[in-house]
């Protein structure tokens, strides 16, 4: 094990996921290894502020890799975006002899880690752990997997009622402007209807369609519509008006963040705290970790927060029958 290294901070911030803690936990461990002091910041970027900062012993960080949300807490605070309190914060981290940040969270966190690079100079790695799956230039973030699999917990268990009652159900699920989360649960669940930003529907052909399986002897409808559509409401009406369905809206909300991680959030969590410590290691100084096509690497933050996500057009094509 290396000695003589300055310390590390690692924090969470921005939406809670599943992984945050298995990532928390990496990140600790291998920045030891490599001969690093870690520490905790909680309670995200107010933690900075409010130097909720603490060394990174074994009971803080035992027992929580198997649970949802994040031990380290988070939350959103407008102060850090004024010099005043990033000033405060900086003068917290380096009375604890911290001289990078690790920070597990979404862009805004990245963005305001950024800043505080920018002022001080202080070197960060950012883990991408957003359910929306919406960050550019990665194809996965931590928390998703498991939030597909409490989603489609759910709706095999609306199926059930939907089969036993020949209705109609409309799931709402998470994902901010993103439909990454609505087409993948679709797709997997065997949804009738998928509604998502990124492809343009039209409902007289998906009640045109949906009225001809009736007629051949369809008995319940599966709809599955991202909240950045806002057509959860609208579409449950139609299919009770229009299609002559009774119809009903499960809005599945915040249960999608929670759960305990799934293992594939576990070893993504895993692979991502030890590319950060790497990445600062190598004397990165604003590196996000990603993983594209099937390969771990990092980017800059400018090519990360200043890029738009684009959804997978192969995933795409086979959700746009859904749509029409």
């Amino acid at each position: 094990m290396e000695t003589n290294k300055p310390g590390l901070a690692i924090m969470t911030s921005g939406g809670d996921s599943a992984g945050m803690n298995p990532a928390v936990v990496c990140a600790v461990e291998y920045a030891t290894q490599r001969g690093y002091k870690p520490y905790l910041v909680y309670d995200g970027l107010k933690g900075l502020i409010a130097n909720s900062i603490v060394p990174a012993s074994k009971d803080l960080v035992s027992g929580i890799m198997h649970k949802g949300g994040t031990a380290l807490r988070s939350s959103r605070s407008p102060e850090f975006f004024d010099i005043t309190f990033r000033t405060v914060a900086y003068q917290n981290i380096k009375s604890h002899g911290i001289e990078k940040l690790i920070v597990i969270g979404g862009d805004g966190s990245f963005r305001a880690l950024n800043q505080f690079y920018n002022d001080f100079e202080i070197p960060f790695a950012g883990i991408p752990a957003t359910i929306d799956n919406d960050i550019a230039g990665t194809d996965y973030c931590l928390g998703v997997d498991t939030a597909l699999n409490v989603i489609r917990q759910s709706i095999d268990s609306i199926r059930d009622t939907a089969s036993s009652f020949s209705r109609a159900f409309v799931v709402e699920v998470m994902g901010r402007h993103c439909g990454y989360l609505a087409v993948t649960s679709a797709l997997s669940c065997g949804a009738e209807v998928c509604l998502v930003p990124e492809i343009e529907y039209n409902l007289d052909t998906i009640g045109a369609r949906l009225k001809a399986e009736i007629a051949e002897g369809r008995k319940y409808i599966i709809a599955v519509v991202a909240e950045g559509t806002k057509m959860g409401e609208y579409i449950t009406r139609y299919i009770n008006d229009s299609i002559g369905m009774e119809a009903r809206l499960t809005v599945l909300g915040h249960v999608q963040r929670g759960g305990s991680p799934t293992v594939h959030d576990r070893i993504m969590a895993y692979k991502f705290a030890v590319a950060a410590v790497d990445a600062l290691d190598a004397g990165e100084t604003n590196a996000i970790m990603t993983f594209k096509d099937g390969t771990y690497s990092h980017l800059p933050i400018e090519q990360v927060a200043d890029a738009k996500y684009k959804l997978d057009p192969a995933l795409l094509k086979l959700a746009a029958p859904l749509a029409c």
